[in-house]
Parts: structure tokens; sequence; C-alpha cells
């Protein structure tokens, strides 16, 4: 376990502290996929019992950043290419469609939501913050689901995003290009929802979920 993890914690929210550290360290790359997350060596670090530690690491489970393997323990999760594959196909045809549609309404309230997010990015990115430059990135996407006014694509997404984030098809915490230029990238893809053409929308959001305007790192 990294001897990153860092000082004992205050004994206020333990669970969403110890979930915090620990999503942070897997997050920037500290902790690698595959690294077993060992419950009473966490504990032992941030001085705190085991409880908030095993519930730290559940949420981390849900989140698709981490997997238990019964009898062995929970690890932190690896990237199959199969499954990044499979998974950036799906995310391909949710962003199309949510694109086309958006860009066919232009919702005031969204393209401001959107406005901040893509200004969270260019502030993540000059902080070197990478955790929440990805935050920022998956909120941008999740945002323009929502927005299309189609019910299901949020709730196809909210099913896929956990998937996203373990497997990195979204801002790979180990992309070693400019994140600034990436944060540009993204307020281009909100220019094509403000324009008035949903199928260059399409076609520029289908492109950047599959990786073929060298924005989204290989995985």
């Amino acid at each position: 376990m990294a001897s990153a993890i860092g000082q004992p914690l205050t004994r206020v929210l333990l669970s969403d502290q110890v979930y915090t550290r620990v999503r942070g360290l897997i997050i920037s790359g500290e902790l690698k996929p595959g690294d077993r997350l060992v419950e009473s060596e966490i504990a032992r670090q941030l001085a705190v019992s085991q409880a908030p530690v095993r519930e730290a690491v559940k949420r981390l489970v849900h989140e698709g950043l981490a997997q238990h393997i019964p009898r062995r323990g929970s690890f932190v999760a690896s990237v199959e290419q199969d499954d990044a594959h499979y998974a950036r196909a799906v995310r391909v045809a949710i962003e199309e469609l949510a694109a086309r549609t958006v860009a066919e309404q232009r919702p005031d309230a969204a393209m401001d939501a959107l406005r901040a997010q893509v200004e969270a990015m260019r502030e993540a990115a000059a902080e070197g913050d990478v955790g929440r430059f990805r935050d920022a990135d998956i909120g941008f996407h999740r945002l323009v689901c929502e927005a299309s006014g189609n019910p299901f694509l949020p709730k196809v997404w909210a099913v896929m995003e956990p998937s996203l984030r373990a497997l990195r098809v979204v801002s790979d915490p180990l992309f070693t290009g400019d994140w600034s230029k990436m944060a540009d990238h993204h307020a281009e893809l909100l220019s094509a929802l403000e324009s008035a053409d949903p199928d260059a929308a399409a076609a520029q959001f289908a492109a950047h979920a599959r990786g073929d305007d060298g924005i989204i790192a290989d995985d």
C-alpha cells in the first residue's frame, strides 16, 4: 500500500474521508490497476477502524474504480482492452444521439452548466489536479445526456459511467498530453452544440468518443 495515503484523519465522516483519500490515489495513478486494497493496512495508516475503510472500499467497487474478488479481496480495477473497446462503442452511440438532440434544442440552462464544466476543466488543468479534471470531464458528458431530454440516455450513461471510469475511457489519468488542450477541445464540443448543425455536432461528439480526434488516449 502506498505510503502517500498520509496523515491520520479526523473523526468526522470517516468513510467519506477514506473514500476521498483512496479514490484520489487511484485517479492520480499512485495506486495502480491490480493493486490490492488491504482494509487493515489502510485503517492502520489512517488511524481508523476497519469499518469506515470497508464502507469506502464498497463505494469504490460500486463506482467501478475497484473490484472485489471473493476469497481474494478488493483490488484497483484493471483495464481490459476488449472491455474498453466495447465500452467505447456504446459510448459513441449514446453521445452521438445526445449531441444531435441537444444541438437541435440548445437549452440555455444546459449550455450554462456545460460552460461551467469546461471552466472547471481549465482550472483543474492549470492546477494539475487530475482527479478534479476527470470528474469535470465526465460531468460534462453526463450533462449532455441529461440535457437531451431523452429520459433513457442519462439512465444508460449512469449504468455505463462506472465502467468508463474504471476503463479510463474518459479522461485517462495516465494521459501524457496537454490537459489544457483537452479542456479547450471540450469548449469546441460545446460550440458544436451551440451551432445550428445537429449533424455536425453529432459527428464531432462521435469522433471524440471514438478517440478519432486524438484527445482521448488509447487505453
